[in-house]
């Protein structure tokens, strides 16, 4: 939801749910962790009503462990921390479990995937960032894709995979191929005026995927 129109958040939600979206991912940005501010928990939890999609709270913040009870109480069913923000992260993801949430935990580019390894435990999700956090619109990193492989390897069907950033119909199959769950589609969609007619198109360049586009 970083590239949507913003004057028109209700609107866009329930587009998108009519273009078949299977998630609603929202970034949520500090101007701390990443360079940029977007919504907060008071945005989502007056949109919870507009839509039966899961929200998935993307936490790009500092000090995640502060806000988590607003994104809960806004009825966010998915929230994903970073580990560069938390690098002990197995409390506060197993708080989002204990709520009845599935619990997350997202790496940047330059991160390896034995940070994030020793928690595998903890979380339901693995988000990999396949562009620096903080802005929409970025090219997608290459690198992602065997970082997607790796996490496969090494958690089986254990972990939901997730990959964040440059997703569109030319590089969604490579990620899909190593492994990838969800796929996190902004400008691919929201610069296209058919909504519907974008999510079919990442859909079908995913090999035909079953995998959920948010």
């Amino acid at each position: 939801m970083l590239k949507c129109d913003f004057g028109n958040l209700a609107d866009e939600i329930r587009r998108l749910e009519a273009a078949g979206a299977d998630v609603v991912h929202w970034d949520v940005m500090d101007a701390h962790f990443v360079p940029n501010l977007s919504y907060g928990a008071l945005v989502i939890e007056r949109l919870r009503g507009v839509t039966s999609l899961p929200f998935d709270a993307h936490l790009m913040v500092s000090d995640p462990a502060k806000y988590l009870s607003d994104y809960l109480r806004a009825g966010c069913d998915w929230i994903t921390v970073h580990i560069e923000a938390v690098p002990n992260p197995s409390e506060i993801l197993q708080e989002i479990r204990q709520a009845g949430r599935r619990a997350g935990l997202a790496l940047n580019p330059g991160t390896p995937v034995s940070a994030v390894a020793p928690y595998f435990e903890f979380c339901d999700l693995v988000l990999v960032m396949s562009v620096e956090p903080g802005f929409g619109g970025q090219s997608f990193i290459p690198s992602a894709i065997a970082k997607v492989a790796e996490l496969r390897r090494q958690a089986g069907e254990q972990l939901v995979i997730s990959i964040d950033g440059g997703i569109a119909a030319d590089t969604i199959a490579a990620p899909f191929a190593a492994g990838a769950d969800i796929f996190v589609a902004g400008s691919s969609i929201f610069n296209c005026p058919d909504y519907g007619a974008a999510v079919r198109e990442l859909q079908a360049a995913a090999t035909q995927s079953d995998s959920p586009a948010s």
